[in-house]
């Protein structure tokens, strides 16, 4: 599993011209699934996400987590985390889960994360969206399970 993870002063997605989520302040994370995750992966995964400390204290440290400066999260899926460009010029995405279990998937990181975060909006799975955000620092940070916890 992969997340990109962009702390935002604001971020929206749209599909088909309408806003589908909608944030303030906080996280907007590009969430890619592989074949092999696990919901066991993705508590994994959110828990580390919310429990990073990258916004700014009092004395402009990366010292607080999300919660503690009342953040929001906007969870767009991204297969495209997983494009293989090792061989030729054109990506291949079979290390990316099938889209039944990568849904299902999302659907899970979603409601585990809407466990401890008051706000957290969404892109649609497997729609066109246009994303657009002001990503604030810029800070952006990637998270992949195999880095944090091994290869399955």
């Amino acid at each position: 599993m992969r997340f990109v993870i962009q702390v935002v002063s604001e971020a929206r997605v749209d599909v088909e011209g309408k806003t589908v989520g909608k944030i303030g302040k906080g996280f907007m994370v590009l969430a890619g699934v592989s074949a092999s995750d696990t919901k066991e992966t993705a508590d994994r995964m959110v828990r580390k996400m919310l429990g990073l400390r990258i916004f700014p204290d009092e004395n402009g440290k990366t010292n607080l987590s999300l919660s503690q400066v009342g953040g929001e999260l906007l969870i767009i899926s991204q297969f495209t985390l997983y494009a293989d460009c090792s061989h030729g010029n054109r990506p291949g995405f079979t290390n990316a889960g099938a889209p039944d279990m990568a849904c299902e998937m999302y659907e899970y990181i979603l409601e585990k994360c809407a466990q401890s975060v008051p706000v957290v909006e969404r892109g649609v799975f497997g729609a066109h969206m246009e994303v657009a955000l002001t990503n604030d620092g810029p800070f952006t940070i990637i998270l992949d399970s195999d880095d944090l916890f091994g290869k399955k």
